[in-house]
């Protein structure tokens, strides 16, 4: 059975924590005893990895070696944490995960809701569709025969055109509901290079994908440099992190420029990796030596353009799914109201 690893909230939490007691003077096998004394009415995956690591800093290895043994923790994580032990820069490090899970988290949450609230929409038309047709359509056919004794050739013309109508609609729908189904599968069992085809075909799934891939590669970024990791090698170890095959193309032309003798900042500016404001920015931070800032400060902004993009997402999806089903309904009652109107006509 796979052992169950922290999410993305908790990481964070852990690793903010640490930090501040490291800053503190507080000595590492000390932090983790007041973390696990705070979480002793917890039987969750954080209290049961605290207590394994305890038992391997009590052993005398690092806060690293033990975060790896415990198994709950995420490997880039990990991996970040080894370097900042490397470097001496542990504190500078941990603040750096624990704002990149934060962010992660607040990314991800965005992400489902944008992919839920369609989906909800499309079981909600699915199920209206059906009820139109097993439940509302054949009321109005058995009303007219029982008026009419049979409808006319014009009035069954309008109810094949209802029928119709509600049957394309139907199947349009469960086919967009099984291919959300099968790609939040294949996305969820590691098929993303598929999904991502597909999304990268509509320029606005494409925009927020590359955003996120270069949101993730400058946090990574960021937490390498902070390590004391080499500009070069911090850039080939973050592209892996982007998740986005577009970013990560673009992230290996500007890695090959760096082989060149050129900067991260220049070489990305070069290549067109950020907008150019980003751009400027980078090339501002890095001739000034702030260069840690500054991609904390696109990581933030990445992070929010992330969001606004995901919002503008949503806020398409949603009036568009409520017109098809209005606009559906709306014909479907149409059509089978206009034998009425003719039938009140003749009577009249």
């Amino acid at each position: 059975m796979k052992k169950q690893t922290l999410d993305y909230l908790g990481v964070s939490a852990f690793c903010e924590s640490m930090a501040m007691m490291l800053r503190s003077g507080i000595q590492t096998d000390e932090a983790i005893a007041l973390l696990q004394s705070g979480s002793t009415r917890e039987a969750g995956v954080l209290a049961a990895g605290l207590a394994a690591m305890k038992e391997r800093i009590d052993r005398g290895e690092s806060l690293a070696g033990a975060m790896r043994e415990s198994g709950i923790f995420p490997r880039y994580a990990v991996q970040m944490a080894e370097k900042g032990d490397a470097s001496g820069r542990l504190e500078d490090v941990l603040f750096r995960l624990a704002d990149y899970y934060r962010d992660q988290k607040t990314v991800s949450e965005k992400i489902r809701n944008a992919v839920t609230y369609p989906a909800a929409m499309l079981v909600l038309i699915i199920a209206v569709l059906a009820v139109m047709l097993t439940m509302v359509l054949p009321a109005f056919t058995e009303v007219y025969d029982s008026l009419t004794g049979s409808l006319a050739a014009s009035s069954y013309r309008y109810i094949r055109i209802s029928y119709g109508f509600c049957w394309a609609a139907l199947v349009v729908m469960v086919v967009l509901a099984a291919a959300l189904l099968i790609g939040m599968t294949f996305w969820d069992r590691g098929r993303r290079d598929a999904v991502e085809g597909i999304l990268s075909r509509i320029p606005i799934c494409r925009a927020l994908l590359e955003n996120m891939g270069m949101f993730r590669f400058t946090s990574a970024l960021g937490t390498l440099i902070a390590s004391g990791e080499m500009q070069d090698k911090a850039v080939e170890e973050s592209i892996p992190m982007t998740d986005c095959r577009a970013v990560e193309e673009k992230l290996r032309r500007c890695a090959a420029r760096m082989q060149e003798g050129h900067g991260i900042a220049q070489a990305a500016y070069d290549e067109g990796l950020f907008e150019p404001v980003y751009g400027r920015m980078l090339l501002a931070g890095e001739r000034s030596g702030n260069m840690e800032d500054v991609l904390r400060r696109l990581t933030a902004l990445l992070g929010e353009n992330s969001g606004h993009m995901t919002d503008r997402l949503v806020g398409i999806v949603d009036p568009l799914l409520s017109g098809v089903l209005m606009v559906t309904v709306g014909i479907s009652l149409l059509s089978v109201m206009l034998p009425l109107i003719g039938m009140m006509n003749s009577v009249g």
